[in-house]
């Protein structure tokens, strides 16, 4: 017998808030009735049955594939379903994705003329996604208790996780509603946990604008810009966030003094996120993911849930041309796949296009920060292919395979995360691109020396970082509807952006 909270039954909506006020009843139904069993079998209490909650879900169905929707709903390349049918997807955190939930009802609405449908699916919400943060209930529990809680509550599963929708792989089986969003309530609640434990902050303190960086001295650039930030009280940014949950607000223009709340950890996360806020959420996220392949997968697998507007890429590369100066930009406009991190999800088949609004957005800031034009500007970037691999020494492989590939590919940088995060970017609909710039030249003798490398660190560094930060105020100016190209849509895609 299951121990269930008091059942909210179904309603159709044609006011795109009022659905979503009903999302976050249910979801708060369910949320106070594990935390609530969660409290009781901490203190010893026996449960009268096994304790289940709910997500909610939202339901769209259509008898056509014609688009009702304004000529603004038109434009986009997301709000729309793929046809007839029916369409649903289960909801989490609706107080975190409100905003977004909001867009996409409307959305729908606007494209479909069709009521919305708001009720509590069957999909269990784990107990373990219940906890508030900070909060380490089952800590204080008994081995034996502990052994007992997959009896009690219903834990994990990663089989209602996978990520078959975002890959195209997703077939649903006869009877079953066709996918509204890439992820389920379940694979949102896992990378909201992911995310704390890897970058040391909350999920609410991501912005819509991200960018990566496989070196630490980028990340204490931001930080410097990001506390100058918070002493100007004419600067957009209303607040600086550091791991820990380290909170920086802005100085006001009534005079109070930017104040930190929060504490510090002991140690940093393996990859620290620092977040300079916008009221919107339209500010600027930084994670400096180490060095690899394997760190830049897992972050964008998380990050993704959050739906960024773009992520870009910032780090350092080698460069393959004997053209290359130590300190040159490499804008990429293609990438060659030999990072292997993401063959199972996305065949190397499958081509990573360049995004002319992420090119055009970090040329002009390349532009505006350099205040070089024409072949001036040219003289210090070089558009062209990026090479990612895993192999970090690949340069002293005896039969030189690595380097005549890089060759056929017209390759004229080479990293080890650019293609990742770019390929992740194209598999989870996230706008992506690539600025690098050029630490060694491995193909050519100059190799990094600590002197050679302290002065260029001290050189480039600030100016890569302000060209990348450029880049996305840029496209947020711009206006994010067109950023979300068509290119990363496919032919019967999900109806959430």
């Amino acid at each position: 017998m299951s121990y269930l909270p008091e059942f909210i039954a179904p309603l159709r909506f044609t006011d795109p808030a009022a659905a979503l006020a009903q999302a976050q009843l249910i979801y708060d139904n369910s949320i106070g009735h594990l935390r609530q069993a969660m409290q009781r079998y901490v203190a010893g209490e026996e449960m009268p049955g096994h304790v289940r909650a709910c997500y909610p879900f939202v339901r769209v169905q259509t008898e056509t594939m014609a688009r009702q929707g304004s000529g603004a709903a038109k434009r986009l390349s997301y709000g729309f379903v793929s046809g007839a049918g029916r369409f649903e997807t289960t909801l989490s955190r609706p107080d975190l994705y409100a905003k977004y939930y909001l867009e996409q009802f409307t959305l729908l609405l606007d494209n479909h003329q069709v009521e919305i449908e708001v009720g509590t699916s069957t999909q269990p919400i784990p107990v373990h996604f219940s906890f508030a943060d900070n909060e380490h209930v089952e800590g204080t529990l008994t081995a034996e208790r502990r052994a007992r809680m997959r009896d009690v509550f219903d834990l994990p599963d990663l089989a209602a996780m996978d990520d078959g929708i975002a890959n195209g792989t997703f077939e649903p089986r006869r009877g079953e509603p066709q996918p509204l969003s890439l992820f389920t309530a379940p694979r949102v609640d896992y990378s909201l946990q992911r995310l704390r434990h890897y970058t040391g902050t909350a999920p609410e303190h991501f912005q819509n604008f991200v960018l990566f960086t496989n070196y630490q001295f980028y990340i204490d650039e931001f930080i410097a810009l990001g506390h100058a930030a918070m002493g100007d009280e004419a600067s957009e940014y209303i607040a600086f966030v550091e791991p820990g949950n380290v909170v920086t607000t802005r100085i006001s223009a009534e005079g109070t003094t930017p104040h930190s709340t929060g504490t510090p950890p002991p140690r940093l996360p393996q990859m620290p996120a620092y977040h300079l806020v916008r009221a919107d959420g339209s500010g600027i996220s930084m994670v400096n993911i180490g060095v690899g392949p394997a760190n830049a997968k897992t972050i964008t697998d998380h990050i993704a849930v959050l739906r960024p507007h773009a992520w870009i890429m910032l780090g350092h590369c080698a460069g393959l041309r004997t053209t290359q100066q130590l300190g040159d930009y490499v804008l990429a406009h293609g990438y060659v796949r030999e990072d292997h991190v993401l063959d199972e999800e996305l065949p190397l088949w499958v081509p990573i296009p360049a995004l002319a609004e992420i090119q055009v957005a970090l040329e002009s800031a390349v532009s505006e920060v350099t205040r070089l034009k024409g072949a001036a500007l040219k003289s210090i970037m070089r558009t062209g292919t990026v090479a990612s691999t895993d192999n970090r020494n690949w340069e002293l492989l005896p039969d030189n395979g690595p380097q005549r590939r890089f060759s056929q590919s017209r390759a004229v940088a080479l990293d080890m995360e650019s293609a990742t995060i770019a390929a992740n970017g194209f598999r989870f609909r996230v706008p992506y691109g690539t600025l690098l710039c050029v630490s060694d030249k491995p193909l050519h003798g100059e190799i990094k020396l600590p002197g050679m490398a302290n002065h260029f660190y001290r050189e480039r560094v600030d100016q890569h970082l302000r060209i990348g930060m450029r880049a996305l105020e840029l496209l947020r100016e711009q206006g994010v509807d067109q950023l979300h190209s068509r290119k990363l849509r496919s032919f019967a895609e999900v109806a959430f952006q």
